[in-house]
């Protein structure tokens, strides 16, 4: 075979891309995985014109040598032979349902992980993502990378190979577009019969893409296949019109210059050139909240501790932690479009990220937690700025419910629950005494701890006293020699002190600790705001919700801003797949409820809640052969609640219902105060503005519906969210839709009404109709102007970091400590968004500046020394910190990463 092209030789880049887990769970695409790999490092070993890229994630080789340890001497060799280029991220994620911190620890693990094994292939491969979010050209130019190479979401202005990706901040980076096919362009270029044919014809449709002439990039590979055995072979025949080559090789070669490049600024989601299968965005909820949760308590919580308030070394806990993050990140498992198997190991290592999360956040706290008396409680708080917040926490009630911090200041509180203080009182058999005491656990007896106790024989009665947490000696062995000789029957009689769970307003120092304890003379503590509630409003003098009769909300602000209607249900068909919405031709939607009844839960003055409950009849299932809903239904209760605390500008909501129905999409609406031309969606370092509809032009419909991480907020309202959420602007700029639930019964219909091609094996996946118990949590912020300013941000910060609180268990009667601040981050519309531990005495703050106008940042904390650190953490210059102070010019949307050392650890 001879190939000789006009354009360029055709450099052919031997791959495989590794989908670690899909229609198969993890364990059986790696058996798959090993076999592959063993015959390629084998081939490699026996012929050294061999070359080969390992799909740009360092999962596949790690999986691979935890099966093969012998051969990592082999792996290593070929890749400082440059051979074999493996890197630079440790997974192919999905960078809409991750944070922005979590694609760049994926890509500070795998470039740590290839460099150890010889080299990283310095190309931001992301061959299969669904779109790609807008920062990434900044992110992959901090970690010292010039490269992108992408297949889905190029719009369609892009006439060429290569285009100029510029990131919100203004970096720009050369990336190669994968045209003709994606990753996959030239899989079949080396079948049987006529090769010739095919390389010609691959060069022909190739050459339209390269007016300018250059190398022909042939991606020879797909979804889980090996190269053929004689490649090196054929490309040896095929003479100076094509070599064999890494993707390293062949960005080399390009260079890494933009000049005379189309230009494109932001995220890539136009379904131009491919399909970007939104519906995962919506596909299995569950994971997105475990997701975010993980996410939460390790960014925010966890690591931010364990820098400033930990002593000890708990980096090997975060990293597994980490870890767990990365894995599920995978753009085939956070998205919820495998496998019913692959979608339970999924939840199962994001629950296990929050765990850690919370273990590390547990053992931080529990040192400083010694020192605050037993009823007190330790608080700290997430944010780099001071701030009030209600905790809920359980508080003796004999000397009344009022609280006082370290200072002296008082806390105001507010009764949520009063405790029993009557367990249990029994008569029983004395002979069943001995079997009533194993009750007892230790110390521990209904949950609570035994402060004392006491046996009466003159009336039969052995009385228990239990307490939160008791300071006192207890042997169970003294109970039993009291109760020797018992007859007759006794009184068993278990009484705990008096207790009730109260929220309590508490002050905090920026990413700082402070304590509240019962106050043995309570003073009054003024809440500043209250909220006030009757049977169907609250208002905090913030923000007015009003219940109106079919359930939704009438909000309105001192300032005039009106929101009418919000909170409407609207539940429609769903004939799609994990990867599209798709609704039935005949579709039912079903909005308007049986019942409505308003529920009064908690009436202020810090926290006031009303229950608004509401009945529908959903449609059961979707019903394929009529393309419709079916007749029969199903009763369903969807229960608000509305919740809203003194002194925040929002309304919270929680949404919940039992799903019993199938092949459905339940949303939530909001009418706008004004109609939107746009949207604002914050996310991975970003908040991007996108328009009401979407490009198309490939074989899926362009729907406008899109991801949002913190928030998303049109027409003069903002929706805070715990998690990545899906949205849509619909009645022409005048209502946001958020999905609440996606209920679909296949990984991938072959017919699918808004996709024509198939994503992925028809699958039947009965666990992605996510039948049962379904609970998402938001809130709503009326705001001025369209669009969101620092105030939404500062909202979004609160809303999503609630201040943590754990008991203390000092001495009773013990000063309460005084309270301590941490590190301040201060500057209009500057966000933290890491701070962790490093080596050496240091810490490691990342910010960005999420504003279209530039910023200043202003760190203030107990650190001698300051340096700029790029997003792998390799210091670079020094910067001025005089005074424990540091301030840093930002430009808009910059992303900056700093170290500092500290003057001691768990100051």
């Amino acid at each position: 075979m001879r190939v000789k092209t006009e354009a360029g030789p055709i450099v052919v880049v031997p791959h495989t891309h590794w989908d670690r887990e899909w229609y198969l769970p993890f364990q059986r695409f790696r058996l798959r995985l090993v076999s592959l790999l063993d015959g390629v490092v084998e081939r490699m070993a026996a012929d050294p014109r061999w070359r080969f890229t390992l799909d740009g994630q360092m999962a596949a080789v790690d999986d691979y040598l935890e099966i093969r340890p012998e051969r990592r001497e082999e792996i290593v060799a070929l890749v400082r032979e440059g051979r074999l280029a493996v890197g630079p991220w440790q997974i192919l994620h999905d960078e809409f349902l991750c944070s922005g911190e979590t694609i760049v620890r994926n890509l500070e693990l795998g470039l740590r992980r290839a460099e150890e094994l010889g080299a990283a292939m310095m190309v931001g491969y992301l061959p299969d993502q669904f779109g790609h979010c807008a920062q990434t050209p900044q992110i992959l130019r901090l970690a010292g990378l010039e490269h992108a190479c992408v297949w889905r979401g190029v719009p369609s202005r892009v006439q060429e190979h290569a285009f100029a990706w510029e990131a919100p901040d203004g970096t720009v980076i050369r990336t190669q577009y994968l045209p003709e096919g994606g990753y996959g362009n030239a899989a079949s270029m080396f079948e049987d019969g006529a090769p010739e044919g095919r390389a010609a014809a691959f060069a022909e449709a190739m050459s339209r893409w390269h007016p300018r002439g250059g190398p022909l990039l042939a991606m020879y590979g797909a979804d889980h296949t090996a190269p053929a055995a004689d490649l090196a072979d054929r490309i040896a025949a095929a003479g100076d019109g094509m070599r064999l080559d890494t993707l390293t090789g062949y960005m080399a070669a390009v260079g890494p210059s933009v000049e005379g490049l189309t230009r494109v600024r932001g995220e890539l989601r136009s379904h131009a050139r491919a399909n970007i299968l939104p519906g995962v965005i919506s596909a299995r909820v569950r994971l997105k909240q475990l997701m975010g949760r993980g996410e939460r308590l390790v960014e925010r919580y966890a690591e931010p501790l364990a820098a400033l308030w930990y002593a000890g070394d708990a980096r090997r806990f975060l990293d597994l932690a980490w870890r767990r993050l990365v894995e599920v990140s995978c753009h085939d498992s956070v998205t919820g479009c495998g496998a019913d198997e692959t979608a339970e190991q999924v939840a199962a290592r994001a629950a296990e990220a929050g765990q850690l999360g919370r273990a590390v956040r547990d053992l931080a706290l529990e040192r400083w937690a010694a020192g605050v008396p037993l009823g007190g409680h330790l608080v700290f708080n997430p944010s780099p700025r001071a701030r009030r917040g209600v905790v809920v926490v359980e508080v003796p009630s004999a000397g009344g419910d009022g609280l006082v911090t370290g200072e002296g200041r008082p806390v105001p509180v507010q009764v949520l629950e009063t405790a029993p203080t009557v367990l249990d009182d029994a008569v029983h058999p004395a002979s069943d005494l001995p079997v009533l005491l194993e009750r007892i656990y230790g110390r521990v007896l209904y949950g609570r701890e035994i402060r004392d106790w006491s046996v009466s024989p003159a009336d039969r009665t052995l009385t228990f006293h239990v307490t939160a947490r008791a300071d006192t000696r207890f042997d169970i062995g003294d109970v039993r020699e009291a109760l020797r000789g018992a007859d007759g029957d006794w009184r068993l009689r278990v009484l705990a002190d008096p207790r009730r769970t109260v929220a309590a307003l508490v002050p905090a120092p920026a990413l700082g600790l402070t304590a509240v304890a019962p106050a043995s003379v309570p003073a009054p503590a003024e809440v500043d705001g209250p909220v006030v509630a009757d049977a169907s409003t609250l208002d905090n003098g913030l923000l007015r919700a009003e219940v109106r009769e079919d359930g939704t909300l009438r909000l309105r602000t001192p300032a005039g801003q009106v929101v009418e209607g919000a909170g409407r249900i609207v539940d429609g068909g769903d004939l799609g797949d994990t990867y599209n919405h798709a609704p039935p031709a005949r579709d039912r939607l079903v909005e308007t409820p049986l019942t409505v009844r308003v529920e009064p839960v908690r009436p202020g003055p810090l926290v006031a809640a009303l229950d608004i409950v509401r009945t529908y009849r959903w449609p059961a299932s979707g019903d394929a052969a009529s393309d419709a809903r079916s007749e029969d239904g199903e009763d369903i209760t969807v229960a608000m609640r509305a919740e809203l605390r003194a002194g925040e500008p929002f309304l919270r909501l929680r949404v919940a219902f039992d799903n019993r129905c199938d092949d459905h999409r339940v949303r939530l609406h909001l009418p706008l105060p004004r109609r939107a031309e746009s949207s604002f969606a914050e996310g991975q370092f970003a908040v991007v503005e996108r328009g009401t509809a979407a490009e198309g032009g490939f074989g899926e419909r362009p729907v406008p519906t899109y991801p949002a991480s913190a928030f998303v907020a049109a027409g003069g309202l903002a929706v805070l969210l715990e998690h990545v959420t899906e949205y849509e602007i619909t009645g022409g700029g005048g209502e946001l839709a958020l999905t609440l639930l996606r209920s679909v019964g296949y990984l991938s219909r072959d017919r699918n009404a808004y996709r024509d091609q198939p994503a992925g094996p028809q699958l039947p996946t009965p666990r992605a109709q996510c039948r049962g118990g379904r609970t998402v949590g938001l809130a709503l912020m009326p705001h001025d102007g369209d669009r969101p300013g620092p105030r939404v941000l500062d909202a979004a910060e609160e809303y999503r970091h609630d201040l943590a609180a754990t008991a203390g268990y000092g001495p009773v009667g013990a000063p309460v400590p005084a309270s301590r601040e941490g590190l301040t981050l201060t500057g209009r519309g500057v966000a933290l968004t890491s701070l962790r531990p490093r080596d050496g005495g240091w810490i490691e703050a990342r910010m960005v500046a999420q504003t279209p106008e530039p910023a200043t940042a202003v760190l203030r904390g107990p650190f001698t020394e300051a340096a700029r650190a790029d997003a792998r953490g390799r210091p670079g210059e020094p910067l001025e910190a005089a005074g424990g102070a540091l301030t840093l010019a930002l430009r808009p949307w910059e992303i900056a990463t700093v170290r500092l050392r500290t003057v001691q650890a768990g100051l």
